[in-house]
C-alpha cells in the first residue's frame, strides 16, 4: 500500500497494484496514452500503481469487465457506455478518451477502381455487425451522401473475417482501423476516411462504477491525471511513443510509427487529454438511435457525466 499523492497533497485513500480495463488493448490505438503513462511512470507520479491492462474485443463485454474489476474503471466505447446506462447500470463517465474517427477508414484491394465514397453506388460494403459503430458510421456517411439505398451493406464480422471477405471478393469495401491499416497499407487502398465524412464523433470515454467513484475519487483522479500526461507526452514524442507501443503491443515499430504519425497528422484531436466534446458525444448518440441500437428519447449528459475530477482547464464549464 502506498499513500496517494494527488494535486500536491497527501490524500487519505490508498491504492495497491492494479490493472486497468482498456477497450481493444493491443489491437487498437485507444490504449496508446495508457502504454506511455505506464512506461514513463506517469501513473506512479500521480499516485496509483498501475501494473497492466485488461481488455476485450469491445462493446458491452468491456464495460462488464471494467465494472467487475477490483478498480471498476475502464476506457470503453461510448456506445457501450450509453447502452449500459440505458439498461440501468450505475456508472459515471469521468473523462473523454478518443474523440474522432481518425483511425477508422474504409478500404478496397490495391487494384480496385474505387477511390472515393461516391464510387460506392451499386457496390457492396462490409461492416462488422448490426447496431455496431461500423454499422452506424457507414449508415451516417452514406445517408449524408444520398447513397444509402444504392449501396449493398453486408455484415462481415471481425476485422480479420472482413479482410478475408474483401480478399475473396465477397464485398468491395470494408472498414479497417489502425494499426492494422498501417500493417496492410501495401495491400489495400483507402476509399474514404470516416473522419472526413463525420468530423466529430466521440469513440471512447472513461467510466467508473458510481458507488466506487463516490468512495474513491482520488484513485480515479490519479488515473485520469496519468492518462492526461500520457497524451501530452505522446504528442511531443511520437517516435518514442511508437517504440513504447511496439513493446506493449508486441508489434513491429515501423507499424506503430506509421499508425501514430497518421493519426497525429489527421484533422482535429484524436486522443483527448480528458476534456469532453459534447458535439461528438451527441453525434454518437444520434447515430445509435439511427441504427436502432438504442431507443430515441431524452438523454441528459449532466446526469451521468462528472467533470469534477478533471483539471480545471479541461472542464467545459
Amino acid at each position: 500500500m502506498r499513500s496517494l499523492l494527488v494535486s500536491g497533497v497527501l490524500a487519505a485513500s490508498h491504492a495497491s497494484a492494479m490493472n486497468l480495463t482498456v477497450t481493444h488493448w493491443a489491437d487498437g490505438m485507444y490504449g496508446t496514452p495508457f502504454a506511455v503513462a505506464l512506461e514513463k511512470g506517469f501513473f506512479k507520479d500521480a499516485g496509483v500503481d498501475v501494473t497492466g491492462f485488461i481488455t476485450s474485443k469491445g462493446g458491452g463485454t468491456t464495460v462488464r469487465n471494467a465494472l467487475a474489476a477490483d478498480v471498476p474503471y475502464g476506457e470503453v466505447a461510448l456506445s457501450a457506455a450509453i447502452a449500459a446506462i440505458k439498461q440501468g447500470v450505475k456508472l459515471t463517465i469521468v473523462h473523454a478518451g478518443v474523440i474522432s474517427l481518425a483511425d477508422n477508414v474504409w478500404v478496397a484491394m490495391k487494384d480496385s477502381p474505387l477511390s472515393s465514397i461516391t464510387d460506392l453506388k451499386g457496390k457492396r460494403l462490409g461492416y462488422s455487425s448490426p447496431k455496431s459503430v461500423t454499422d452506424m458510421v457507414s449508415t451516417i456517411a452514406l445517408t449524408n451522401r444520398g447513397l444509402l439505398k444504392d449501396v449493398e451493406r453486408k455484415t462481415v464480422g471481425s476485422l480479420s473475417s472482413a479482410y478475408t471477405a474483401l480478399r475473396e471478393g465477397g464485398v468491395d469495401v470494408i472498414y479497417m482501423t489502425e494499426p492494422v491499416l498501417s500493417r496492410e497499407k501495401d495491400n489495400i487502398k483507402i476509399v474514404f476516411k470516416s473522419g472526413d465524412e463525420i468530423p466529430k464523433m466521440t469513440q471512447t470515454v472513461g467510466v467508473v462504477r458510481s458507488d466506487y467513484l463516490k468512495s474513491n475519487p482520488d484513485v480515479i483522479k490519479a488515473i485520469i491525471e496519468g492518462r492526461r500526461k500520457g497524451v501530452e507526452y505522446l504528442r511531443e514524442h511520437p517516435d518514442e511513443t511508437a517504440e513504447i507501443l511496439a513493446k506493449h503491443y508486441k508489434m513491429d515499430v515501423a507499424i506503430t510509427t506509421s499508425a501514430i504519425n497518421d493519426i497525429l497528422a489527421s484533422k482535429g484531436t484524436y486522443w483527448s487529454t480528458g476534456k469532453f466534446d459534447y458535439e461528438g458525444m451527441n453525434a454518437m448518440l444520434e447515430g445509435l438511435v439511427l441504427v436502432k441500437a438504442i431507443e430515441p428519447g431524452p438523454f441528459d449528459w449532466s446526469e451521468i457525466v462528472d467533470e469534477s475530477l478533471l483539471p480545471a482547464d479541461q472542464r467545459s464549464k
